[in-house]
């Protein structure tokens, strides 16, 4: 079953976003797909994440 998603509101900076939008075209994901991508990344890497939510479902990649 997937994740259940949450719509929450960010603001960030212009340059951050079309980084983001750059990283994410060479992904070929979406810019939110991208941002919860590194969001993700960064959680397990800091020991923040427990492993079996660590895993993207299969709609993460492109939306």
């Amino acid at each position: 079953m997937a994740a259940e998603k949450k719509a929450y509101p960010l603001r960030i900076s212009a340059a951050v976003l079309d980084a983001m939008q750059r990283w994410s075209d060479d992904e070929l994901r979406s810019v939110n797909a991208q941002i919860e991508y590194v969001l993700r990344e960064a959680l397990r890497k800091n020991g923040r994440l427990k492993p079996d939510k660590a895993a993207p479902s299969a709609d993460d990649d492109n939306h």
